[in-house]
């Protein structure tokens, strides 16, 4: 099956991720790729960091302890090293860790005692890194809030708060350090609120996109073009300019079935999208994207020149 719009012209490579027996998804949270198009996918099970080869073969899982809330995921390069960087909104940490799964560093909960009088009220679900490797953390689940550590784990600031003005957040759900302008901004998937928030580096709000989003989940990069993952059944391409490009395997109405987003396996067609959560594109312009399905759901899209 081929989706194609202009130069974004993909092709779906069907039953790509392979499982041993024994090893089964979740709920399928988040994907990224390392330099070497190894495939990394969060999901909520006891394999909740699985790890597949650039064909899909399993490699190895680790993660456990994340079975209940596994959610944001990252991958980041410090030199020749690459880590994952987690988020779990049911131990309410985030987390570093190398690939193959030991803790480097651990992020506090934010020390803001009129919002978090208690750990519990914190629910992360999105972790981005900027070039000069600050972390920025959204609680999408918890108190919409945006927040800013140093890269050896030290808060610096807050921002947002729940409502619908600007600035103020209603489930950001996903962050993305947005790089393909000259000075790096942040992007906020301002999900419940149907927009997305442009900040700069130290919080300053510069801009709204509130046109082509349905619910969006989160971000990747190819490029100049930005992909969002649409929980209500698409995924959207924007350019440079944050512009519309394309929907890929849109949906329209899936999301209100009586049975979204676990509908039967004999309504899910192959390349079009039911939930999608989270995407990442690895080096060669490939798109990978899991979805919010009880059972895990993980397409991968071969783009095609």
């Amino acid at each position: 099956m081929a989706m194609a719009r202009g130069s974004y012209r993909y092709s779906l490579v069907h039953g790509w991720a392979k499982l041993p027996k024994g090893v089964s998804l979740g709920y399928t949270h988040g994907v990224a790729t390392d330099s070497q198009h190894n495939v990394f996918v969060f999901n909520q099970s006891e394999h909740a960091v699985i790890q597949f080869s650039p064909e899909g073969h399993f490699l190895r899982s680790w993660g456990k302890q994340f079975a209940a809330g596994a959610h944001g995921m990252t991958l980041t390069r410090e030199g020749n090293e690459e880590f994952l960087w987690l988020t779990d909104y049911a131990l309410h940490r985030v987390a570093k860790y190398t690939t193959y799964g030991e803790e480097v560093l651990r992020l506090p909960t934010p020390p803001l005692q009129e919002v978090y009088p208690s750990d519990d009220l914190y629910l992360p679900t999105g972790v981005a890194v900027s070039p000069q490797g600050d972390v920025y953390v959204c609680d999408g689940y918890g108190q919409h809030y945006v927040h800013r550590y140093t890269s050896q784990g030290e808060w610096v600031q807050s921002w947002g708060g729940q409502g619908a003005e600007p600035g103020r957040m209603n489930c950001p759900h996903g962050v993305w350090v947005d790089t393909r302008r000259n000075e790096a901004r942040l992007l906020v998937a301002d999900r419940a609120n149907v927009r997305i928030q442009i900040y700069d580096l130290d919080g300053s709000l510069l801009d709204t996109v509130t046109e082509n989003l349905r619910y969006p989940c989160g971000f990747a990069q190819d490029g100049e073009a930005l992909i969002i993952p649409d929980l209500h059944g698409r995924v959207t391409i924007l350019d440079g300019d944050n512009r519309l490009i394309t929907h890929l395997g849109d949906n329209p109405g899936v999301w209100e079935r009586p049975d979204y987003p676990n509908i039967a396996h004999s309504d899910r067609q192959p390349g079009v999208f039911i939930s999608p959560h989270a995407a990442c594109v690895d080096a060669r312009g490939d798109l990978y994207v899991v979805e919010w399905v009880s059972d895990g759901r993980i397409s991968k899209f071969r783009r095609v020149e």
